[in-house]
């Protein structure tokens, strides 16, 4: 059986999600604890590669058994032997060709900026701090620009080799909760660093900086150097990946 795994985990201590020698990264100690409660795994895939620091609300694996598993209980039993700061929420069933990576049709990121001069010790780890004045409704109105499909080479990190850097971000907001802003965009996939360099550069809008019709300028120009600065990875969220209802 082919079986799709959701789970959330805190960031902070990982060194990424994919499997590096001899550091500590979500998918070794997820395969660490599916091996103790499947020992015939196979064909372990995660939807997406997250940088260290990177936080998921919603993140996927999928695996192959021979075994029938009770996947009411799945979750339990992988909980039991993975750290607290991972949890596996829920498991089910999928077709033989369902891949948590490819068959995914979209991605949700959420970043948070602390608008405030003070840290709140309590969540201090899941945002960025700004403590400049920011104009939400700037911002919102420059992330517009990024919704459609362009050529994003200018929002991927210098050491990226792909090639083809074409995306389709489905939409892209920014609002204001209290000294919170919060920055949503949901596309069909992105590029290293993307997320978080679309939000240095709204962060441009948001001090006027730059004007939100500017951004297409940034875009179009097709350089790295033109957008704004990569913003640190605590405030980033994995919240939603998105796959057809058939699966």
């Amino acid at each position: 059986m082919t079986v799709k795994v959701k789970v959330a985990f805190d960031g902070t201590d990982f060194c990424g999600s994919q499997v590096q020698p001899g550091l500590r990264t979500v998918f070794g100690e997820f395969q660490t604890a599916l091996t103790k409660v499947v020992n015939d795994a196979s064909e372990i895939k995660g939807c997406s590669r997250l940088d260290s620091g990177v936080h998921a609300k919603s993140f996927y694996f999928s695996f192959k058994t021979e075994k029938q598993l009770d996947l009411r209980k799945f979750p339990l039993g992988l909980n039991a032997n993975l750290p607290k700061d991972i949890r596996v929420l829920e498991a089910c069933e999928e077709k033989d060709d369902f891949h948590a990576r490819y068959s995914a049709k979209g991605k949700e990121y959420t970043y948070y900026i602390k608008n405030n001069h003070i840290d709140d010790p309590f969540t201090s780890k899941y945002y960025y701090k700004f403590p400049q004045k920011l104009d939400a409704a700037a911002m919102n109105a420059a992330a517009q620009y990024f919704v459609g499909t362009h050529d994003f080479r200018s929002f991927m990190a210098r050491w990226s080799k792909i090639i083809d850097c074409h995306r389709t971000v489905y939409s892209a907001t920014v609002e204001q909760q209290g000294d919170m802003i919060i920055f949503k965009v949901c596309a069909d996939g992105y590029l290293y660093n993307m997320v978080r360099i679309m939000v240095g550069t709204l962060i441009w809008a948001g001090t006027g900086r730059i004007k939100p019709e500017q951004v297409t300028d940034i875009i179009e120009a097709r350089h790295r150097s033109k957008a704004g600065v990569t913003v640190p990875p605590e405030g980033l969220f994995l919240t939603d990946v998105f796959y057809d209802d058939a699966n």
